[in-house]
């Protein structure tokens, strides 16, 4: 037979030998199987997992093999149990262990020149940066495991699956940064190349990977079959956690769709299933997802129970996320049962930990920056000094002085000339995020948030208990809307038109009802598939009203007209028919408290920044609409948008 096919044969037939050797007697026979290993001295990862395999989730059995390893000089088997402690403490959450012992690998693997187990080390960083949230470096780390596995004519096994498994970990990048038409082309490249190795755990992971991202565009049909599938091939291997993992995004999907009593069942098999195993990061989901479920059903009770326990569990945890998602619930709760004031503290309280979460990954990625310019600055300046010395001692050893100096200098400029386009790039992200946070501010501005609380609080105080209700869940969902939408660089028309679709409904409580809004949709355009930058339009009616309408007297009326009057571009009209801007310019000179609006001014240079960032052109307009007789009927406002 094949010398690699006996290789394995015989470590198979040494585990055989453990197997039957006396139970009561467990390390001296692990201890003899190891040494059988290390004197066979196999260099993939597959001849090493067929004798160990059963014992790599050890950790005590790991570390006796990885001493022994050691002892021996036995490198490829040093870097094998390496990266199967790292594994271990990455699924218990202790991340920096197991970027320690991933490192070991990596340097095991390089001192070995063992490339199958380097590969591996690298896809296995990239797994744990990827879950603190320093996308950069799980990223660059994904990357050089991909074009190392690329560039093998005639990989291995384990060089393919590793190779499956760098697509997995882009995908999953690509799916953090909501980009989720390239993490699908990833993870299903990733699932076909798993599929032809009959690797179920592979196929079963990337299908959960597509349904989560499936469900994130909102197919939810699409992503239910994905789900099920992947739970099929857990089953098929035996994978608990993965099951587990299943039957909760399967059953957020019933409680999307109002199959509650699905749910809930599912749910429960969910929560017994994961409660067996030691990655707690699931179970609090579950929680949270329960109480959802019960919280739609009207069984306010259990719903609580289980939200207090989440809660619980998350900051044992530190698990930001499903604390916020916990809080938000709270609130549906209170203001379900009638508790506004709870309602209100607990929103509160969620937004508190979407700040927190804000401030960490921005944080994170602050950190990300630094360490990464660190390392490759000493990289290449160790290149650079290594060509340098290389050319001095064949070329030039007359002039060696002369260009020693040449090249230090030019390692300065070449590090100045860095520094001031990393300076270049931060400042004009800095510029960004400042310009989205001020944007933020003002669609949530303290008048705006006082006046509509205040608004409802006359229909409390008047028990108009269902005008109450009725306009605080459209106060709850647009703050919720303009907080999630807040942290996207661009959403669909279709969501902004509903957001300041409940922004007037709101403002429309102080104006009494007066103001004639509606919305018109030339048939010809999908909003769903049009794509501007997030909250764009709310400025302009904020104007249209404080501006245009509040002084008017009689009939007030904005539309918003969206049609497609040329090929690849859209088009926004915002029409209202107040007294215009010269009037309005007039009447605020002479208010003693002058309202200043800042929203224009911030739209033009986001839509400015857009356009450098997206390489699209945004045109902005605002004129005075006149009617025959010369008189200003009013003003429009009109966006024009490529939709390519």
């Amino acid at each position: 037979m094949p010398p690699r096919v006996s290789r394995i044969f015989l470590l198979l037939m040494a585990l055989g030998l453990w197997l039957e050797g006396p139970a009561q007697d467990v390390p001296a026979d692990f201890a003899r199987l190891a040494d059988s290993v290390i004197d066979l001295g196999p260099k993939t990862y597959e001849e090493l997992d067929a004798a160990l395999r059963p014992f790599r989730r050890d950790t005590v059995l790991m570390g006796y093999f990885s001493r022994r390893c050691q002892e021996e000089g036995f490198l490829d088997g040093l870097a094998y149990s390496y990266n199967q402690t790292g594994i271990l403490y990455r699924n218990t959450s202790d991340y920096s262990r197991s970027i320690e012992f991933h490192e070991r690998a990596l340097d095991a693997a390089k001192q070995a020149n063992n490339l199958e187990f380097r590969i591996f080390s690298l896809n296995m960083l990239g797994v744990v940066y990827r879950r603190l949230d320093a996308i950069k470096t799980a990223l660059d780390y994904s990357q050089e495991a991909l074009s190392l596995a690329d560039n093998v004519e005639e990989p291995s096994l384990g060089i393919r699956r590793s190779r499956n498994v760098s697509l997995n970990s882009i995908g999953n990048i690509y799916q953090a940064l909501e980009q989720y038409g390239q993490a699908i082309e990833h993870f299903q490249r990733s699932f076909e190349l798993e599929a032809a190795l009959d690797n179920k755990y592979g196929m079963a992971v990337n299908l959960q990977n597509i349904g989560e991202c499936l469900e994130a565009q909102g197919k939810m049909d699409e992503a239910l079959e994905s789900f099920r599938r992947a739970a099929t091939y857990d089953r098929e291997i035996g994978s608990e956690r993965g099951v587990a993992i299943c039957q909760n995004s399967i059953g957020r999907i019933y409680i999307k769709q109002n199959r509650f009593g699905e749910a809930l069942e599912l749910l429960a098999q969910a929560l017994e299933v994961s409660e067996k195993t030691k990655d707690q990061h699931i179970i609090v989901p579950i929680y949270n997802n329960l109480a959802w479920a019960h919280l739609k059903s009207g069984n306010h009770k259990r719903a609580g129970e289980f939200l207090q326990t989440a809660i619980e569990k998350g900051k044992e945890l530190g698990l930001l996320r499903d604390i916020s998602q916990s809080y938000s619930l709270l609130s549906d709760l209170a203001a379900d049962q009638g508790d506004y004031q709870k309602a209100l503290q607990y929103f509160r309280q969620s937004e508190e930990f979407q700040h927190q979460i804000a401030n960490d990954v921005n944080n994170k990625y602050v950190n990300d920056i630094i360490l990464r310019y660190g390392s490759e600055k000493q990289k290449n300046q160790l290149a650079i000094l290594a060509q340098e010395n290389e050319i001095i001692n064949l070329k030039l050893r007359r002039n060696r002085t002369t260009l020693l100096i040449g090249a230090l200098l030019l390692v300065l400029f070449t590090l100045i000339l860095y520094i001031i386009y990393r300076q270049y790039q931060l400042t004009s992200e800095k510029k960004m995020m400042t310009l989205e946070q001020t944007m933020l501010r003002s669609q949530m501005n303290p008048h705006f948030l006082f006046n509509s609380l205040n608004s409802i609080k006359h229909y409390i105080i008047n028990n108009e208990q269902k005008n109450a209700v009725h306009y605080l869940n459209k106060f709850s969902k647009l703050v919720r809307k303009i907080l999630e939408t807040s942290s996207m660089k661009e959403i669909s028309l279709e969501e902004e038109l509903e957001t300041i679709t409940l922004y007037m409904n709101i403002e429309n409580i102080r104006f009494n009802d007066e103001i004639d809004f509606g919305v018109e949709i030339d048939p010809e355009v999908n909003p769903a598939l049009v794509k501007i930058p997030s909250l764009i339009l709310q400025p302009f009616l904020e104007n249209a009203l404080w501006h245009g309408l509040s002084s008017k007297e009689g009939e007030k009326r904005i539309r918003i007209v969206v049609s497609q009057d040329h090929p690849g571009l859209i088009r926004i009209a915002i029409r209202d028919n107040g007294i215009g801007r010269e009037a309005a310019e007039i009447l605020k000179e002479s208010k003693v408290l002058k309202r200043k609006s800042v929203g224009i001014s911030i739209t033009r240079e986001r839509l400015a920044n857009f356009s450098r960032i997206f390489q699209n052109s945004f045109d902005l307009s605002i004129r005075d609409l006149y009617g025959d007789d010369g008189a200003v009927e009013g003003t429009e406002v009109v966006l024009t948008i490529p939709t390519i």
